[in-house]
């Protein structure tokens, strides 16, 4: 298993993999828009996608990152919004080596940490993070406004 940086040729494997994991999220499948969010991303350089990919060149995994910044730390801090691996391809350690990438590109970029949430029914991943070194904060509250 390759874990590696994507790029604007990866965009329509990685787009299957996106829609796959929207409607995990109980979200419509649109392959189109999928490619032209994904697309944007990368072009304006608005997210660092790591992806799996196997030894014939099929991707089965990514993780999305997004820049942030900490003003209390004044340093970048990267926000994991998207971890996703192939239902035939999970419970192969791909998850963690993408989180080790993410983890990797943290201390490259000189981030100050990488934040991520996620639902309290989520076993598996309330499972995951933990194990692959990240700690629940229960010192805050996440609040969230929507405007749609």
């Amino acid at each position: 298993m390759k874990i590696r940086l994507s790029n604007l040729a990866d965009i329509h494997p990685l787009a299957e993999l996106f829609d796959q994991y929207r409607v995990w999220y109980h979200k419509d499948s649109d392959i189109e828009s999928a490619i032209k969010f994904l697309t944007a991303r990368m072009q304006n350089k608005e997210s660092i996608v790591f992806i799996a990919e196997t030894e014939n060149n099929s991707l089965v995994g990514f993780t999305q990152l997004y820049p942030l910044f900490s003003s209390t730390r004044m340093k970048r801090l990267w926000l994991l919004n998207d971890l996703f691996v192939a239902p035939d391809y999970r419970a192969k350690g791909i998850s963690k080596l993408l989180i080790e990438a993410a983890k990797n590109h943290c201390r490259q970029t000189g981030a100050c940490a990488m934040t991520l949430e996620t639902g309290k029914d989520n076993d598996i991943g309330n499972q995951l993070y933990p194990s692959s070194g990240f700690e629940l904060n229960t010192d805050y509250n996440f609040y969230e406004w929507t405007c749609e």
